[in-house]
């Protein structure tokens, strides 16, 4: 899971009271689905989702799970379950260092832990948010930030700061590219076109999507185009050392580029 997880293009959440959407979710086509207990669920229904969410997880069904955040009521028995099923965890405001830790010892030596960036705090503590023992990959929770912030979750320019720091953080940390936050308008195809365009430009590797309906494009969004593997292809035909290629400079850093490009799959 691991691999697969550094590799996802698009993790889609679903509420984890609603068992009739699992299968639907499962078959998305999403590179990962995640069983929501936090945001998505009544705090009258959280014992209910956890139940539902660990009869999908003991019946071989594959998941994340998004725990509710430390301090809260249901902290406690949302880890241990995770424990007991071994599924990776998203842990909700993750800007704790040493509360990572402390979940990474919880949930034992194989833990994979997708931290969700989603406050002023996490991000100026992005570097050791993404070095935290466990951690695998960060997501950017742009709706509670903005929130925090004041701004509206899709103003590119007022969150360009939060991604550019979790992007570099991932990347110094020595993580996959991090996986960028939701379009909250979940039918409008031009936003959700120009959400992923900017993610993509930042430097994001993945989507947090939030309905089916949007894996299908965030998936394609983020896959090398057929010009960018030719060009990948151009690259590594040249000779070791610095050449050029269509007028182009070409070293070390954009040969390994390219072959990361011509790598993913």
């Amino acid at each position: 899971m691991n691999s697969a997880l550094t590799r996802a293009r698009t993790l889609l959440f679903v509420p984890a009271d609603r068992p009739d959407r699992f299968t639907k979710a499962a078959e998305s086509g999403a590179g990962a689905v995640i069983l929501d207990l936090e945001d998505a669920v009544a705090p009258e229904r959280k014992e209910e989702a956890r139940r539902h969410a660990a009869a999908w997880l003991s019946s071989n069904g594959h998941a994340l799970l998004r725990v509710n955040g430390p301090g809260t009521p249901w902290y406690e028995a949302d880890v241990a379950m995770a424990a007991r099923s071994g599924t990776p965890v998203v842990v909700p405001k993750a800007e704790d260092p040493a509360a990572l830790s402390e979940l990474g010892d919880r949930l034992g030596p194989s833990v994979v832990i997708v931290a969700l960036v989603e406050t002023a705090l996490g991000v100026e503590r992005a570097f050791d948010v993404c070095s935290s023992p466990g951690v695998v990959r960060a997501a950017l929770g742009n709706v509670d930030l903005a929130g925090e912030l004041g701004v509206s979750p899709d103003d590119h320019a007022a969150l360009a700061y939060a991604r550019s720091r979790l992007v570099c953080a991932a990347a110094a940390a020595g993580l996959a590219p991090p996986v960028d936050g939701v379009t909250t308008a979940v039918r409008d195809e031009t936003a959700l076109t120009a959400d992923l365009a900017h993610a993509r430009r930042l430097g994001f590797a993945g989507k947090l999507c939030i309905h089916p309906a949007q894996v299908a494009q965030s998936e394609k969004a983020f896959a090398p185009t057929e010009e960018e593997l030719r060009w990948a292809r151009e690259v590594t035909a040249a000779r070791e050392g610095v050449s050029v290629v269509n007028g182009k400079m070409v070293d070390k850093p954009v040969l390994e580029r390219a072959r990361r490009m011509l790598a993913s799959p």
